[in-house]
Formats: C-alpha cells, structure tokens, sequence
C-alpha cells in the first residue's frame, strides 16, 4: 500500500518503529518518552472516542494550545476518521477564536486548560455548532459542570472500548482515506482583513515534505523541537508533513517560556522559524557578548571578521586561503562553539527562516558563526514552501531556486507565481477570493520578484506594498524595516513613505535590550514611555537609523521617525498572530502620527488609555519626539500627564 494521508504514514511507522520514540515532551523537568506503537494507540483512541461521540465524515475539529503530543493526536485522530483539522493560534481573543470556529463550521473542540476553556465558555452562545469542548489538561477543572465539556482521557477511553469490540474499525477508517482529501483548514495572518481559511489536502502536504527532503534529507535519527504554534504552516510542516514522511522524533518543550534551555537540551538537528525569532537570537548574542568580560570581546570582535569573511567566500563560491581557515577553525574552537552551544545550534545541520523576508546582515551574521540558515519562501496556500536554498548555492539577496515539482513564473506586472502539486484547492466558503489567488493552476502570490540570472528567486515586497515617493523614487518598506531591526535595539519599524515626498518610521524600541543598555549606562527609567523618549534612548536609536540610511539611496532615506509609546501588538490588532504587522491598521490608528512626521513638528502628543491594578482606568497624554536625521537634530525629554 502506498501511503496517500498523513494518517497512513503513521500506520506505517509504527509498524516499521515500533518501540522506537517518536515523540518527547518535557512535564516535572522530566522529558516522557512516547514509542511509535504509543503514538498509534493515542490517535486511535482518540478517533475512535470522536467517532463514539457522533463524529462523521467532512467534520472539522478545531484545536487551540500549546505545542503539546495531544494537538497532533486530535489532529491526525480527526484526518483518521476523515475529518479535517482547523488549528487556532493560543493567543488568539475571544472575538477570533469565535470567527474561525463558526466560519470553519467546526463541531468539536479540542483545547488545552482552564485558559482555553472559559474563553470558550464566555462566548459559547456565539458557537451553536460546537457540540463538544474537549480538554486535555485538567488544572483547575474540578468544578466544571457544563455539559459541554469532556477530558481527553475520556474520549480515549471510549475509543478504547469501541477497539476492544472492533478491532478493525480504526484501520478501516484510515484505509478509506484519499491523497486528495482536505487535511486541514490553515487560517492566514490576516494582515488585510478577517483570515481566509485554505483547504489543504494530504497530497499537499506529503508532496511538500517529499519534494524538499529530497533536496535536504534528514533520517529517522534527526531531532526536531516543536516550539512556534501548530496553528502555523511552518510548523506543520516539520513536525507533522516532514516527521510523519521521514520517520524522526518531534520534541515539546515543557512551557514556551522554557524553549531556549529546551533547545540546548535536546540539541535539534532542524529548525524552522520566522525572521523574528532569528533577529531576537542576532539580539540576545549582541547583548551578551556586550555583557561579556573584555576577553571575551576581544575574542569575539576579532573572530567574527574572519567569520563574515568566511560566509562571504560560501556565498560568493570562492575557494577560502589556508589562512582564513584556520583563522575559522580557531574562532570555532575558541569562540563560535561556545556561541552556538548556548543556543542549542551545536547539532544543526540546516535552519530554515520563512514567512518573511530576513535582513542579509542577520543570514551573514549566522553563517559566519557556521549556522546553515537557508530561506525558505512560500506561502500557507502552498503547503508553507515553493522555494529554497540548497546547500553551498546560499545567496543573502534571494530566496533560493524551486524544490522539485514546483514551477515559477513572473507575470509582466512582476507578480510571482507558483504552480505545484502543494497548492491548496481553495478558500473555504470564499470562491471569489479562490478565483483571485487560483487561475489555471497558478497560485497568484501577490509578491512581486524576478529570477535572476542562475534561476534564484528574488523577493521585493508585497506587490500592493512596493512603494513610490512623490518623486517617482521606488523603494521597499519591507526592505528598510529589515535592515532597521537588525539592531539589536529596534524590535519592530514602520516604514511609510507612498506618494510622500520623503521616507518616515514609526519604531519600536526592544524592551529588553534597550533597558540592559540604560542599565549599563546608568539611566534611571520607569516605563516602556519614559524609557522610550529619553534623550539618551533618542540618540542611541537615531544612530542606528544613521547607520541604515548609509545603505540607502539617497532618494529613500529615513528622514524622520518616532519612537512608539508602546509595542505594536497582536492584541490591539496591530500584528497578526504570526507577529506580522498590519501595515494599513497601524498607518490609520496613527494617523496623526504619521501627519506630524511630515509636517515636521517638534512633537507630537498621542493620547492613550491606561488601566492601573485597582482597577481605575484613564487616558495619558504623552508628547512624542519627532527626530530628524542628519543635521540639526533637536532631542528633548517626554512630557506626560492625565488628561
């Protein structure tokens, strides 16, 4: 039998494995094992127990958690009984949460505690279609009475018994199972609007897994720790698509706040995440090597020279002199080592980043230290990935070449587009929106790029994003934004500057980083406000634009920003889920903002509601700096107060 679902595969394997382990998860500083005879026996229980509970054929459960063995048992127990999975980001408000489940028209629920479980309680009159709520954690849940809820374990153990009476019945389910059936409803981020949700089917995502293991194998011996949200089609990817196909073993890390001791501890041989989590690692090392002692300094500000000029010969082919390797091989042993040790990059033998476009100074900053960072570049309407780096053919500038099966091609408005056999069969309930991003076979991406002349694709923005001043000059925000959170002080920009007559920011300052340097400084602060529009804080930021605008043409420097009162947050809807920002809602909540910059006003007052632990709320009006760089730069302290 050739395996066709993802439900399949397990069969397979656990008829190959058996007792090898599949899964690990960390509870009590302990990490649990679990065998591929054990991870059988959970889906299909769990299947069995849905089916039980009047489960049929086409329903969707929808699940929302942590990253946790129990999501992808509710996940493949659904496929298995020829149903679909619809992840929801844990973040997620009550109102979100309450659209995708009706949307997706979702009948069962599987989520992981107390948290969970009342945001659905307070809005389970919106949901009439939920027939049942499952938990799989049972902290605080005692006294829970709605006849709504039910454990985990207790769906299982009806499975249990329907087994023991139909031994047969769970493997004739799985058998029915077709490559062409829908897998899972991925919602998108969502930076337009509400999400759309795409259908993907098994034969995407096993095509997928296919196709890029077959440019970068990996066996049943690699590791992998499942640390970003399951909602998310990166990671699905690799701890579902690529572990089922190849066989090796997925880790859960015991809380996300645990994640980088994890990360150590296990030592993963792949990772996959988005440029936000590689820009906080560029940031953290920054820091402390920063808070290093001077030999460690020394060490490192003399080593990582001969480290970019290492990178820089693998990207551009060139065959490095016996000197700077072992320049390298001594900052390995000296100091890189160390680095990547700290990390839990010591076992890496490939890290991918996607979802966005990542910085060419954060991908030479990783290669330098011997990291094999590779872009990824794909879309959640293609089973998360069209193309690649190879190995040894890495180029900082592109996102690589098509895995095999998939074809690129740019349209004359430079649109690109992909055709394969991972792109989704539709939008669910929206055939206007699937008829826009469908035709012919072709996902219309909405990117804009080009090939260049060895067939690597080259990514500028979001079509609709590619920007012209008032002047005529072309520029990418995206691009700017990029190089700005390099620093390990900027966490998030802005960049805004369509038909205007020059270029702005609004940004973000890193809490974290920029507090530890007001520290090492002495600079007294209270709050994210006041630290942000100090004087101090004000040049060390204008410095670091300074330094981005000495690669920028000079038509599209930045020429003034302001530093934000607070981070943009998914939250106030201000980010997606996947931490992308909503570039028109932020540019209309900060409107005036955005007029004051380019007005070129001194500063510009913002008011803001505020609620303090007693309960009382009030609204504060601060005075934000407007700085200009270059020449004449004016800085001066912020003024707050209650209005």
């Amino acid at each position: 039998m050739v395996e066709q679902t993802l439900p399949q595969l397990l069969l397979r394997n656990a008829r190959r494995f058996g007792k090898r382990v599949a899964l690990r998860e960390k509870e009590f500083g302990i990490w649990q094992t679990m065998s591929w005879d054990d991870y059988l026996a959970h889906v299909r229980n769990f299947c069995l127990g849905l089916v039980e509970l009047g489960f049929e054929a086409g329903d969707k459960v929808a699940i929302i958690g942590d990253n946790r063995p129990e999501w992808v048992f509710a996940e493949l127990a659904a496929q298995a009984a020829g149903g679909v999975s619809v992840g929801v980001y844990q973040d997620s408000l009550s109102r979100e949460v309450s659209y995708i489940l009706d949307h997706s028209d979702s009948r069962f629920l599987v989520v992981e505690d107390q948290e969970q479980v009342d945001k659905i309680l307070d809005i389970k009159g919106e949901l009439p279609k939920v027939k049942r709520l499952v938990y799989y954690d049972p902290k605080g849940m005692k006294s829970y009475k709605d006849p709504l809820l039910m454990d985990f374990e207790t769906v299982e153990a009806l499975g249990e018994e329907v087994h023991r009476k139909n031994p047969r019945l769970f493997e004739e389910l799985v058998a029915r199972g077709h490559a062409d059936d829908p897998a899972m409803i991925a919602y998108t981020s969502g930076t337009t609007g509400f999400p759309k949700g795409a259908v993907i089917t098994h034969r995407n995502m096993l095509s997928m897994a296919k196709n890029l293991l077959s440019l970068d194998p990996l066996d049943v011996d690699s590791e992998f720790l499942s640390f970003l949200p399951l909602a998310w089609m990166g990671e699905q990817m690799m701890g579902v698509s690529m572990a089922l196909w190849v066989g090796f073993t997925v880790n859960f890390p015991e809380e996300p706040e645990t994640v980088q001791q994890n990360l150590r501890e296990i030592g993963p041989h792949v990772m996959f995440s988005p440029p936000r989590i590689w820009e906080d690692v560029v940031s953290r090392v920054q820091v402390k090597i920063e808070d290093s002692s001077w030999f460690k300094r020394l060490l490192y500000r003399f080593f990582i020279k001969a480290g970019y000029r290492m990178a820089d010969c693998r990207f551009n082919k060139q065959k490095p002199s016996w000197g700077l390797r072992l320049m390298h091989g001594l900052g390995e042993v000296l100091i890189f080592s160390a680095i990547k040790d700290h990390l839990g990059f010591s076992r890496l033998r490939r890290a991918y980043t996607g979802g966005a476009a990542l910085g060419p100074e954060v991908f030479r900053f990783f290669h330098a230290l011997g990291v094999n960072l590779k872009q990824i570049y794909g879309q959640t309407e293609i089973a998360g990935i069209s193309v690649i780096h190879t190995d040894g053919d890495v180029k900082f500038h592109t996102v690589g070449k098509p895995i095999p099966e998939t074809e690129i091609r740019i349209t004359e408005e430079g649109e690109i587009l992909s055709r394969s056999p991972s792109v989704f069969v539709g939008y669910y309930k929206n055939p206007e929106a699937t008829a826009e991003s469908l035709v012919d076979g072709w996902l219309h991406s909405g990117d804009a790029g080009y090939l260049d002349d060895s067939g690597h694709l080259i990514v500028i923005d979001r079509l609709k994003d590619v920007m012209r001043l008032a002047d005529g000059s072309i520029f990418s925000p995206q691009y700017i934004s990029n190089k700005l959170k390099f620093s390990p002080y900027i966490k998030e920009a802005v960049v805004i500057g369509k038909d205007r007559p020059y270029v702005v920011s609004l940004i973000n300052i890193d809490m974290a980083n920029v507090g530890r340097w007001a520290e090492n400084n002495h600079l007294a602060y209270t709050t994210y406000v006041d630290l942000s529009q100090k004087p101090e804080v004000l040049a060390l930021i204008t410095n670091e634009v300074q330094r981005v605008n000495n690669d920028l043409p000079a038509a599209v420097k930045i020429s003034r920003f302001v530093i934000l009162h607070k981070e943009l947050d998914a939250d106030d809807e201000e980010l997606t889920r996947t931490r992308k920002v909503r570039f028109g809602y932020v540019t209309q909540k900060y409107a005036d903002l955005v007029e004051g910059l380019y007005k070129g006003v001194p500063e510009i007052s913002i008011e803001t509601k505020v609620k303090y632990r007693d309960g009382r709320e009030a609204m504060i009006q601060t005075a934000l700096k407007v700085v200009k760089t270059g020449d004449g730069l004016q800085r001066s302290s912020s003024e707050a107060g209650v209005a």
